[in-house]
């Protein structure tokens, strides 16, 4: 499937508040490639995560799937007896280029698409469940009822993978790791205009948190173990372990 290059912001236009729209479905593969520092790393290290927490009969879920690229990252490392993976996503264009990924890709692990918000999907038998930049486009007054509804659909010993950008408890901190993010965007390519524009339309629909309230959440969640193992700049990705 030919990726195209992400040139939305390019050009001066009335911004709009950010959706994953067709637009966005067409070159998202560029965008966060361009835009997420470490995503490779991410992407396959939740593979080798799940491979290694995933129980034989249980699900593993990828809510915010996008285009599935967690899912078959998790799909080609998961060795497991009878897995099966269900990724979600609420945005149509966004599931139907992810059943076009999924479809090219073989493998042991079958992948459920499935079109609805991840607030109707209830959590089954699970063994894990990976949120790969996802619970930052929530509103914060869900996050928490989203995260319990995880922990009671996680068998034991099953966690919660959570990727989110993060802002930082300092004023100067986190204009640091601002400023350090926008110069990977500008060593990627993207122009001051498609830097600025792509912030304003984020604005109101990105709310991002710090470290200490994920983790405060995971805790009083029933999580046991949060554990961060990835960080670049203002991105971060950690695991909460069930006990």
């Amino acid at each position: 499937m030919q990726i195209g290059k992400d040139a939305i912001y390019s050009q001066p236009q009335q911004v709009a508040a950010f959706r994953f729209d067709q637009s966005v479905a067409e070159v998202f593969p560029d965008m966060i490639q361009r835009s997420v520092p470490g995503y490779n790393t991410i992407v396959d290290t939740i593979g080798q995560i799940s491979a290694q927490y995933a129980q034989a009969d249980s699900s593993i879920y990828d809510l915010g799937c996008s285009l599935g690229a967690a899912s078959l990252s998790a799909s080609k490392y998961i060795q497991g007896e009878n897995c099966k993976i269900i990724a979600v996503d609420n945005s149509e264009a966004m599931a139907k280029r992810c059943e076009l990924h999924v479809k090219a890709f073989k493998s042991k692990t079958p992948i459920t698409i499935v079109c609805d918000d991840i607030q109707n999907i209830e959590v089954n038998n699970a063994s894990v469940v990976i949120m790969n930049f996802t619970l930052q486009f929530i509103v914060p007054e869900q996050r928490d009822d989203i995260i319990k509804n995880i922990f009671q659909g996680l068998k034991p010993g099953g966690i919660l993978i959570l990727s989110e950008k993060l802002s930082h408890t300092s004023q100067s901190g986190n204009e640091l790791l601002i400023e350090l993010h926008h110069e990977f965007k500008r060593r990627n390519g993207y122009s001051e205009l498609e830097i600025s524009q792509k912030r304003t339309a984020l604005e109101d629909v990105m709310r991002i948190e710090s470290f200490e309230q994920h983790k405060t959440r995971l805790k009083n969640a029933g999580f046991n173990d949060v554990i961060r193992w990835f960080t670049c700049f203002n991105f971060s990705s950690m695991v909460a372990v069930k006990a």
